[in-house]
């Protein structure tokens, strides 16, 4: 276990990934050249201070990453299922979203799948959650980790961002405590976002 002094690496990590995020989603016109020029960095950031884990075979962490990859997408069809019948803005903040995240051209899709999914979970479970997890128990960690995800999506104006980051964030996080495999996490996530973005949106 790492001693007790401050972490700088951690809040460095936070405050560049922070900083990143806020500049990419404050330019709706340039947002995938710079939020992939942010995962990339980010990638850069956590190679450079932690070692990454893969601990189960590649059977398993493809056939455990489409199984939770699709069920997380099932758990938001649900939520966004009981949002629609509340009042409020919801729903039209959910297409603000949407139309964000639009994907345009084929490069959109090929960072989103090869650069801007595996950077999240290299950076958020990968570096953020492992180092927390080197001061506290694996449950508190993950909630800790989705949290400081979550709040990174202040930045973008969403509240729908926050609450399906932390959500989101939650279940990788506990995922990731339980199987120590970056690649089951990019498989899932990369299911999820195919899911959501391409194949069935909820909008």
């Amino acid at each position: 276990m790492r001693n007790r002094r401050i972490d700088f690496k951690l809040i460095g990590g936070l405050f560049f990934s922070y900083l990143l995020i806020y500049v990419a989603f404050g330019e709706r016109q340039v947002f995938w050249y710079l939020y992939t020029a942010a995962m990339l960095f980010l990638i850069s950031y956590t190679i450079i201070n932690e070692k990454m884990e893969d601990d189960i075979p590649a059977s398993q962490y493809l056939s455990l990453g489409l199984l939770t990859g699709a069920a997380l997408y099932a758990v938001f069809f649900a939520g966004d299922l009981v949002l629609s019948v509340l009042p409020g803005s919801w729903n039209k903040m959910a297409d603000n979203v949407y139309a964000h995240f639009q994907l345009e051209w084929f490069w959109h899709y090929l960072v989103l799948i090869f650069v801007i999914v595996p950077g999240e979970e290299i950076f958020w479970r990968g570096f953020i959650l492992k180092r927390i997890l080197a001061y506290t128990g694996p449950f508190k960690a993950a909630f800790a980790a989705a949290i400081l995800n979550a709040s990174a999506y202040f930045f973008t104006g969403y509240p729908i961002l926050i609450i399906a980051g932390f959500f989101s964030g939650l279940v990788w996080g506990c995922l990731y405590v339980w199987k120590k495999s970056i690649p089951l996490l990019i498989i899932s996530h990369v299911t999820f976002d195919l899911l959501l973005l391409v194949f069935l949106p909820l909008n």
